[in-house]
This record gives structure tokens, C-alpha cells and sequence, in this order.
């Protein structure tokens, strides 16, 4: 993952434009920690990974669900983290004031062109964060952290001079398990009963199915017929259905009738034992 939003980061960096930003679109991008021993050969945008953390206010407690096929797979929501990037440029050619002059014109390119994208576009995005089964956009935050908190530190701990940075956060999500598979809930029975007294009680089903047509497409806007119970609904924009409340029966009859298609029926108890509720156009 970390290696993808390196590759991100840096179709990012190379797609600034030419005739705004041409020193920043011609310059390398590196990841490399910026110690005594880093020393490019030619201008340079160096983002250096110093800490990936959870970011807890983004924290989702609910699990995905998505349906496949006649089941469902479930998994816990993916974890959200800050990967914090301290920013510097580099430029090889020129002495003392030149040379200054030109990382500090490099890295105002650089902090104005990510400054753009509160969410990093789709266009640039790589590897695994391309995923289009990917739940969240990776936000960025730009120079929001205090690049002079612990600095002194840090580029002791590099063996170098203090350089002019800024800090780059983007968050990106993790897969922390694997997805569970199992058959869709399609009945749910109900027992109603007032507190203690056992002769109140009373049993309901709630179930639901879909419609399709002979291909197996949904049917939105179909109507549904439960009888004996003379119950009626019509099949969403998905072509679901759903009844609720219905006393538990055995010998129903469930039908259905759309527009040019005519009208399909079957026999069932209310629960069904196969827990399947379904009706298809042949």
C-alpha cells in the first residue's frame, strides 16, 4: 500500500504543468531519507516517510457489506491512516545563493501544486488505491503540521543543516481482515407477547425476494400478491420486495405481474424452509 501512494505521489508530482510549474514537472522525485548521504545529481523533490499513524477521528465502526450473487460478503470497515511526509527539494547545480534560491523556487512550485488537491483525483492514483473497490478518497493535508516542532532533532539526527520543509499527510485506508462470506438474511420471524402472559403471544415473518426478468435482470415497479393473505408490494428500483407482519402458513401462493411481461407464480410456506423468496419471468 505505502509503495502504492509513493507511485501516487509521484505520477502527481510529474503530471504539474509545463508551462506553470516546469521545474517542478522536470525534477526527480525521491523517497530516500535525507541524511549526509543523500546527494541527487539533479533537481529533486524528496518526500521522506516518517510516521504512519491511525487516524482515530476517521475511525469506522461499521462493517462493509456487499451483496454477490444470491450472498453477501462482509468486512470490517478498513483502517484509516496517516502517512506523513516531511517535504524538501534539492538542486545539485549553482553555489550559496543560487542554489537556495533555486530549491526554494522548487518547493514553492511544489507546495503550490499539491495544494490543489484536497483529495488526491482519481487520475493520478496507483496500484491499490486505483481499486474501484476502494471505500474512501485519500484526503491530504498540506502544511498544517509545525514544521519547526522537533526539527532541530530531526536534522541532527540526519547529520545536516536545517532545510526549508513543508509536511504532507495523506490518508489512506488498509485492509485489517478477511472478508466474510454467507447467504443473505431473507426471512426474519417475529414472537410478540405481552409480558409473561404466554396466551398473547403471536408469531409474524417478515421476508423478502427479488423480481427478475427472463435474462435475470430485476424488474423495478413489479406488483407482488401474497395470498391467501391478499397482502400486496411492489419490487423497488432493484427489483426487491418485502412483506412484514405475515402470520406463518403453509400452501401461500406468492405472483407477480409487470408491464409486458405477464405474470409468473409459486407455491411456498411462510417461513420457506430454503429461505428463498425469489420470482423470475419465463
Amino acid at each position: 500500500m505505502f509503495h502504492d501512494l509513493d507511485a501516487t505521489l509521484t505520477h502527481l508530482l510529474h503530471n504539474a504543468p509545463t508551462t506553470d510549474l516546469p521545474e517542478l514537472r522536470a525534477a526527480d522525485v525521491s523517497f530516500e531519507t535525507p541524511d549526509r548521504a543523500f546527494a541527487p545529481a539533479n533537481a529533486t523533490v524528496d518526500l521522506f516517510l516518517y510516521e504512519v499513524r491511525e487516524n482515530r477521528e476517521l475511525r469506522d465502526a461499521v462493517p462493509v457489506v456487499e451483496r454477490v450473487g444470491g450472498g453477501f460478503v462482509r468486512r470490517r470497515p478498513p483502517l484509516r491512516a496517516d502517512c506523513s511526509y516531511i517535504v524538501t527539494t534539492w538542486v545539485a547545480a549553482g553555489i550559496g545563493g543560487a542554489r537556495v534560491a533555486a530549491e526554494h523556487r522548487l518547493l514553492g512550485q511544489a507546495l503550490g501544486w499539491m495544494s490543489r488537491f484536497p483529495r488526491i483525483p482519481e487520475p493520478y492514483l496507483q496500484g491499490a488505491l486505483a481499486d474501484p473497490q476502494r471505500v474512501y478518497p485519500p484526503p491530504t493535508m498540506i502544511a498544517q503540521l509545525d514544521p519547526n516542532q522537533h526539527a532541530g532533532d530531526f536534522w541532527a539526527a540526519m547529520g545536516i543543516a536545517p532545510r526549508p520543509a513543508f509536511y504532507l499527510t495523506v490518508t489512506v485506508e488498509l485492509p485489517v481482515a478477511f472478508p466474510v462470506e454467507g447467504p443473505l438474511v431473507t426471512a426474519a420471524v417475529v414472537d410478540y407477547q405481552q409480558g409473561w402472559d404466554t396466551g398473547t403471544r403471536e408469531t409474524f415473518v417478515d421476508f423478502g425476494g427479488t423480481v427478475r426478468d427472463r435474462a435475470g435482470s430485476p424488474v423495478a415497479g413489479a406488483w407482488i400478491r401474497l395470498d391467501p393473505s391478499g397482502r400486496t408490494e411492489t419490487s423497488d428500483a432493484d427489483g426487491r420486495f418485502r412483506f412484514t407482519r405475515i402470520v406463518p402458513a403453509t400452501g401461500s401462493t406468492l405472483r407477480a405481474r409487470a408491464t409486458g411481461l405477464g405474470d409468473v407464480s409459486r407455491s411456498l410456506d411462510v417461513p420457506e424452509q430454503s429461505g428463498e423468496y425469489d420470482l423470475q419471468f419465463t
